[in-house]
């Protein structure tokens, strides 16, 4: 009883947050320094977020890719991804540091994927919008909400992809 109270919360502050912090696609001659195409519509891209902040406090599983089994970064991707959209992503980080196209940290929106390491990224999240993304982080954790500003993810080396 607690979960869904605390799942439909979630949801609540999903859209209110994505409401408030969503984005306009930017016009030509307003700033914008490319134009990176998206698989995703507007609409797939929000609900992207939506489903991925309603999964906030799942636990973490190395190798889990569903809310009873348990997350690990990219299984959460790939769930959440296979439910909003028609193109389920990679399998793995690495994969994933190939799939879509890259874009600077000012051109990102909604449901684009974040990804951390440097040669090779070793762990990801999807964007949510106001700086913040939703990852799995680590064993004994949960599924959870964090800021790019952050202390610790701040001083990571991250990179970012649209799908």
């Amino acid at each position: 009883m607690l979960r869904h109270a605390c799942t439909a919360i979630t949801c609540i502050a999903a859209v209110l947050i994505l409401g408030a912090c969503g984005f306009a696609p930017k016009q030509p001659g307003q700033g914008s320094m490319i134009d990176v195409p998206s698989r995703l519509s507007d609409g797939q891209a929000s609900n992207v977020a939506i489903h991925a902040l309603g999964l906030v406090g799942t636990p973490y599983r190395y190798g889990g890719n569903t809310p009873e089994g348990g997350f690990d970064c990219s299984g959460l991707i790939g769930y959440v991804y296979r439910g909003e959209t028609d193109t389920p992503p990679p399998r793995t980080v690495a994969q994933l540091s190939r799939y879509g196209a890259p874009l600077p940290r000012s051109e990102l929106r909604t449901g684009d994927l974040v990804l951390f390491g440097s040669a090779v990224p070793t762990h990801a999240g999807i964007y949510v919008g106001n700086n913040r993304f939703v990852h799995a982080p680590s064993t004994g954790g949960t599924v959870r909400l964090d800021s790019l500003d952050g202390p610790y993810w701040s001083r990571q080396v991250a990179t970012f992809r649209r799908p």
